[in-house]
């Protein structure tokens, strides 16, 4: 199931790495096809998307001129955390930053956060108290925001 023109800007601003991810989701969503009614939980699908999604978001940021090169090849930048609103007082210069590279400005910036927090944070980590388990159609449909996400996000920055 392909869920990315090949033939779109976002598919030629993809690294090859990042079209590998996207590739093998598109595979595993081939497979969950077939399985359909024999998982318990699809959020494995999810992850190469997020996966990709991240990388996207290290590269449009580096492109932005937001994050340094030095930053973008560090293991210490943490996607979660920059975007993250509610650390704008720690890591706040990439936020607004990225608030005013974007035509959508900080409403826009909250979109990609809210996209990573739903696509990443809430499929993969565990809480006891809330265990949550995707259906199929979750699971696509939370594709489908990460890759209209970063659709959007080509069209709307200001990328040179």
């Amino acid at each position: 199931m392909q869920v990315m023109s090949r033939k779109s800007a976002l598919w030629s601003y993809l690294e090859p790495d990042l079209q590998g991810l996207i590739q093998d989701g598109e595979m595993l969503l081939d497979y969950a096809e077939s399985m359909k009614g024999k998982v318990s939980d699809y959020s494995f699908l999810v992850f190469s998307f997020s996966k990709a999604y991240e990388g996207f978001l290290k590269k449009l940021f580096l492109d932005l001129g937001i994050m340094r090169e030095d930053e973008y090849y560090s293991d210490e930048i943490r996607i979660g955390r920059v975007l993250n609103p509610h650390y704008i007082n720690e890591h706040g210069h990439y936020y607004k930053a990225l608030c005013l590279h974007e035509k959508g400005g900080e409403s826009y910036a909250l979109h990609l956060w809210d996209i990573w927090h739903k696509g990443r944070n809430q499929v993969f980590h565990y809480f006891p108290h809330n265990f949550r388990s995707l259906s199929l159609n979750e699971a696509l449909e939370i594709i489908h925001n990460i890759v209209e996400a970063m659709q959007n996000a080509v069209g709307k920055c200001d990328l040179k």
